[in-house]
Order: structure tokens, then sequence, then C-alpha cells
């Protein structure tokens, strides 16, 4: 078995990285845009201006 040298394994990883963080973005993006998910986005934007009677 051929060992692998610490610049291969390096490589791999940032390669690899870049294809995981890209796809966690899209689904990031894919659920913030989601038509369901509107109405709790407006209600949680909408917290900081609510008075808490105080």
């Amino acid at each position: 078995m051929e060992r692998w040298a610490y610049e291969e394994v390096l490589a791999f990883t940032r390669s690899w990285d870049a294809v995981y963080f890209t796809a966690m973005f899209a689904v990031a993006l894919v659920y913030a845009y989601w038509p369901k998910n509107k109405a709790k986005f407006d209600q949680a934007a909408r917290i900081p201006l609510e008075d808490e009677g105080q």
C-alpha cells in the first residue's frame, strides 16, 4: 500500500472541502428561500420591534 505524502492529503482535503462547503451553502440558500419558511422568517424579523411590556 502506497503512503500518501502530506501535500497529497492536503490537496485532496482542500478540494473536497470546497465541494462540501459549496453544497452546504446551496442547502442553506434553498432553505432560506423556500416559500414554506417565509412566515417563520417574517415573524423572526419582527421580534426586535415588538414591545415586551416592561
